[in-house]
């Protein structure tokens, strides 16, 4: 027998989870099979009911929710949940979106949801590089920052070597030397 397991969220503490849990209950989930959040959908780590009710999740249950955007902070973090249910045998029922992953037709909206998340993680590396590529463009450099030899700075200028030609030998800009010089002062 199929236990139905609810899920509402709504994204601040002032909002109300009447329209959703109503929606539920009329969906069949009884009252304390239903798991609510009133956190952002962008932290999942205090999401808790989403927590226990993945927990609670076992095999042939159907996990129901108003809409898509309750379950996930984002298409790839809500396909990623669907997708682990899905493989636990766990399916997942969406009330006004009419998506459903039970059923024969339930692997294939596995199937496109999990293509539509590969799609928006490559648009996304896309977008990435296109941004890396610009920074580059500009000047940007990317890569550990490289440690500056601060002692052989102050002693290049104690030997009488100006900013610009310690900036030089030691790779750093003549703001970062005067800031170790100026460090090295305020220290002494």
């Amino acid at each position: 027998m199929t236990t139905l397991l609810g899920y509402a969220r709504v994204s601040t503490s002032q909002q109300k989870l009447d329209i959703q849990t109503k929606a539920l209950l009329a969906a069949g989930v009884r009252e304390d099979r239903i798991f609510t959040d009133k956190a952002s959908g962008k932290e999942a780590e205090s999401r808790e009911g989403l927590q226990r009710l993945l927990v609670r999740a076992e095999k042939g249950d159907t996990i129901v929710c108003t809409k898509l955007d309750r379950l996930g902070r984002s298409t790839a973090d809500m396909i990623s949940i669907i997708e682990d249910l899905h493989g636990r045998g766990v399916a997942v029922r969406f009330l006004d979106d009419g998506i459903s992953t039970e059923g024969a037709m339930g692997k294939m909206v596995v199937t496109i949801l999990a293509a539509v998340a590969q799609a928006e993680r490559e648009r996304i590396m896309e977008r990435t590089n296109e941004g890396r590529e610009e920074a580059k463009a500009k000047g940007v450099k990317f890569g550990p920052k490289v440690k500056v030899d601060h002692e052989g700075i102050k002693q290049a200028h104690a030997e009488g070597t100006g900013a610009s030609a310690i900036a030089k030998q030691f790779g750093c800009s003549r703001q970062y030397v005067y800031k170790v010089l100026k460090e090295a002062s305020e220290r002494s």
